[in-house]
Parts: structure tokens; C-alpha cells; sequence
């Protein structure tokens, strides 16, 4: 397995000019065989922290304004300071350099609150090869779901609960996959607790229902779909409508297609829910995952 390779970030105020030394300058390389985190840091006792995941092909970035948009609004909804997006670019394109071009691999961009008491935050980058080959995206994905526990109006009703960041607080999300492994599934799409489509642990939903492709709205409480932002794109340049909505859970049976997608693993298409099988269309899983490696970073 390829060693990850690690950046400890220097976060400067939003907005602020580049030091002398430029952006690169707030970027350290850091060896992965020493201690780079304190115990105290309020990401790793207390998961108050923000971060985002970028898929690499050919040594870039995908996505990365996306991304970058997304970060702001989660630390914006968690009350961190709001990051240096210009610096950040630069941080995420060294990253993406120090990964071989010829095979892909990711990014995590990690901001908590920091160590207690002091009010400065901490940064970093991990970049890693991806080993995997991803089989699942011709395979498909066997998925349960699982009821989220609370309803489709929670970002309203509840801002307090972060529904809509993402945060480092990913406790929920593992043990619903394990879950999932339980009843011999691969993934989990999340339901509230009144009955509407939400997301999966780790990916956004987009389902089929003939020339028409939907996502479940974000303001039930759940992340914008980087991903999904370059496949609507896509769907719409190929002529077909693109649409978020409120989607009861029962359609998901009735789909013409369904798909998971994420930064890394891509556009895996759902084969099977709850024991019922769900068409499958190869040619347009190729398409889909082909737009995506597309993409300009």
C-alpha cells in the first residue's frame, strides 16, 4: 500500500493576501511517522471539524470550486472561522502534485476548531493512491434503507443539529454501513423519519424515471452533491431534464435506474434495495462515469 502524504496547513483569515512567501509558504509537508495532531484538538476528541474529499485523475483535482464552496458553507454552519478559499486552491493543487499522474487518487481537506482554549484552528491535507479498481461500477451496489431518525424539515426546524455540513462527526454514517454489511448489502440510502429519499453515508442519490433525472432537494438536510452537480450538467447537455425534488422512499422501487455518486468511487449503480432488484442500464454507468473523469479540475 502507497505511504499517504500529509500537509499540515497554516490557515490564514478569509480574504487576506498571500504572505511573502506566497500560499505555498503555509503549506509543510509533514512525515506521516511522527506526530503531526494533538489530543487536545477539538477535531480528533470532539469531531468539531469540518472537511471535504476530492477525487485526483492525472495528478488534478476534480471539482475543487465545488469543493471549496461546500467547505465555506459547512464551517460557515458550524461557526468556524471562514477559510482562505484562494489559499486552500493552492494547498489542494500541491496535494494533487505529490500523487503519481497515472493512477487515480484522493484529498481530504480536514479544518477543526483546534486545540481547546486557544481559538486558533488547525488545518490539513492527506492525499493518498486510491487502491481500489472500483468493480462496483460495472458490478453495481446491493443497498438497505435505513431511517435517518429524524424528519425532511430538520435544517429548519433544527439548524443546531448540522444537518446539510459535513462535518468530521461521521460516527452515524459508519455504523449505518456496518449495518448494511449486516444484511448483506454494500451501502445504505438514508430515509427520514416521514418517509422522503435523503442520501447515503457517503454519497448522494440520483435516480432515473425515463428522460428525467432527480436528486432529493438539499433543504431536508443533507449535503450538496459535488458529484451530482457535474452529472446534472451532463444530463442536461444530453438533452435530458435534470430536477431536484422531494421523493418518497416508495419511488425508489419504481426507478429507472438509480445511482450512487461520490467524489472518489464515482457513479456506482444500484442493482438491488431492500431485496428488489432495480434496472440497470451498463451504457449509460459508462457515460455518467465518463463525464465525471472528465471534468475540468
Amino acid at each position: 500500500m502507497s505511504e499517504p502524504v500529509v500537509y499540515m496547513i497554516d490557515p490564514l483569515p478569509a480574504h487576506s493576501a498571500a504572505p511573502l512567501g506566497g500560499f505555498e509558504s503555509t503549506v509543510h509537508r509533514a512525515s506521516t511517522a511522527a506526530p503531526t495532531l494533538t489530543v487536545t484538538d477539538l477535531g480528533a476528541s470532539r469531531g468539531d471539524g469540518v472537511f471535504e474529499t476530492f477525487g485526483v485523475l492525472a495528478g488534478h483535482a476534480q471539482a475543487v470550486d465545488a469543493h471549496l464552496d461546500r467547505l465555506a458553507n459547512s464551517a460557515a454552519l458550524l461557526d468556524l472561522p471562514e477559510p482562505n478559499l484562494a489559499q486552500w486552491r493552492v494547498a489542494v493543487a500541491i496535494a494533487a502534485d505529490a500523487l503519481p499522474d497515472d493512477r487515480q487518487g484522493g484529498i481530504k481537506l480536514v479544518l477543526t476548531r483546534g486545540v481547546e482554549g486557544t481559538g486558533v484552528p488547525t488545518a490539513w491535507i492527506v492525499a493518498t493512491v486510491t487502491e481500489r479498481d472500483f468493480a462496483e461500477r460495472q458490478d453495481g451496489i446491493r443497498v438497505v434503507t435505513l431511517d435517518r431518525g429524524y424528519s425532511s424539515d430538520v435544517a429548519r426546524r433544527a439548524p443546531w443539529l448540522l444537518a446539510g455540513a459535513k462535518t468530521l462527526s461521521y460516527a452515524v454514517n459508519m455504523a449505518a454501513l456496518r449495518e448494511a454489511a449486516r444484511r448483506d448489502a454494500d451501502d445504505v440510502i438514508f430515509v427520514s423519519s416521514d418517509g422522503f429519499v435523503m442520501e447515503a453515508p457517503t454519497s448522494t442519490v440520483i435516480m432515473r424515471h425515463g428522460d428525467v433525472f432527480t436528486t432529493p432537494r438539499t433543504d431536508i438536510g443533507i449535503l450538496p452533491g459535488t458529484s451530482q452537480l457535474s452529472l446534472f450538467e451532463f444530463y442536461r447537455g444530453a438533452g435530458f431534464r435534470a430536477e431536484e425534488a422531494l421523493v418518497p422512499a416508495e419511488e425508489l422501487v419504481h426507478a429507472d435506474g438509480i445511482w450512487l455518486v461520490s467524489s472518489v468511487r464515482l457513479a456506482a449503480p444500484v442493482i438491488d434495495i431492500d431485496g428488489s432488484r432495480i434496472a440497470h442500464d451498463a451504457d449509460m454507468t459508462n457515460r455518467m462515469n465518463a463525464a465525471l473523469m472528465a471534468r475540468d479540475a
